[in-house]
């Protein structure tokens, strides 16, 4: 997903947000993207195809799945390349953009593949800015709120140097983003790569897995099964929800800019587990019991961006409410209940930002 006329997270239109010298940025052509079979990496490749680019989408299928590019394989201007980009990443012809979001995400993932994870976000992060730099494109990571940790700011800005426990269980993440924020940097500074970086805050949306192990899924398959809704600790801990069209449309507006970032992107809408819980309870429809469990190790406590960069720098803010992409998202799970492995976001038009 790219930016466009109609839009949801209000990024540029296809040519591009003018840099800073007023110089307007030409609509990419051609965009590579790294974990584009994952969850926001097929909504990202869906849109930038809507908008008229080609897309080289790159993943390993280690943390996802190849139905959720089922509606994408056949589309003109798309391109699969299965590789693990922490081997390597060999792209031939021009490249205008490389989007790296090759990252195992979420908890059950991450746990389960410790050291691919900071592989990936290590010398995965090097290959895929290796080739920006050799096609002279502009690379955006997408990082994530993670690398605040367990933060003793509130809300989170981006020049809070977060709260991390280097050996704690949620390390590996942690800590590869935080590499890969650094390494991005470096690049920039003393190789002259054009690049960005945007941490995404809690996104959610049609796509996700049924076994993604975040909270939304995981309740919403709860709900719909009929089974408690596990809750962890008390549930007073909280997160901001941002639905997936307004996290893709911020990544491309950042990336037609030519700011370094970071830049916080996320819905300022904070809400507890609890309430998140009985919210998706109400909205199924569902006799679930709220069941309580043991906290994680190192869970946050609250979890808030400040976008305030975002909104000056790059226009974005969020569009989709939590309750419309909560009732979407629903819609969509209530549609793959019994199909198996879910298939991929079909395209949605968002509303025109005036």
């Amino acid at each position: 997903m790219d930016q466009g006329d109609e839009q949801t997270g209000g990024p540029p239109t296809p040519r591009g947000r003018p840099r800073a010298d007023g110089t307007p940025v030409p609509h990419p052509a051609r965009v590579v993207v790294t974990g584009g079979a994952g969850f926001v990496g097929s909504w990202l490749c869906t849109r930038l195809l809507e908008l008229g680019s080609a897309v080289v989408c790159v993943d390993n299928f280690v943390t996802s799945s190849r139905d959720g590019l089922g509606h994408l394989r056949s589309a003109p201007g798309f391109e699969l390349v299965e590789q693990d980009v922490s081997d390597g990443l060999v792209v031939d012809g021009a490249v205008d953009w490389v989007l790296h979001l090759a990252c195992p995400a979420s908890p059950p993932h991450y746990l389960r593949l410790p050291v691919e994870t900071m592989r990936v976000g290590s010398v995965g992060t090097m290959h895929a800015l290796d080739l920006a730099e050799r096609k002279q494109a502009r690379f955006v990571l997408a990082s994530t709120s993670e690398v605040y940790g367990d933060p003793l700011e509130h809300p989170q800005q981006e020049s809070y140097w977060g709260n991390v426990n280097p050996i704690g269980p949620r390390s590996v993440y942690d800590e590869a983003k935080r590499f890969s924020e650094a390494v991005t940097t470096a690049y920039r500074g003393s190789r002259g790569v054009d690049t960005g970086i945007v941490r995404i805050f809690n996104t959610y949306g049609p796509g996700m897995l049924p076994d993604d192990g975040r909270a939304i899924p995981t309740f919403l398959g709860q709900a719909l099964a009929g089974e408690p809704l596990t809750v962890a600790g008390d549930g007073s801990q909280t997160r901001s929800i941002c639905y997936v069209t307004d996290t893709v449309e911020g990544i491309l507006a950042m990336a037609a800019h030519d700011h370094p970032g970071p830049v916080n992107l996320g819905n300022t809408h904070e809400v507890s587990m609890l309430e998140l819980a009985e919210t998706i309870r109400e909205l199924t429809g569902s006799s679930s019991e709220i069941s309580f469990v043991p906290l994680p190790g190192d869970d946050p406590k609250v979890r808030r961006p400040d976008t305030t960069l975002a909104r000056e720098l790059l226009g974005w803010e969020p569009l989709v409410g939590a309750d419309e992409g909560l009732a979407r998202t629903l819609e969509w799970f209530r549609q793959q209940a019994g199909q198996g492995v879910a298939a991929g976001p079909e395209p949605r038009r968002a509303p025109r930002r005036r």
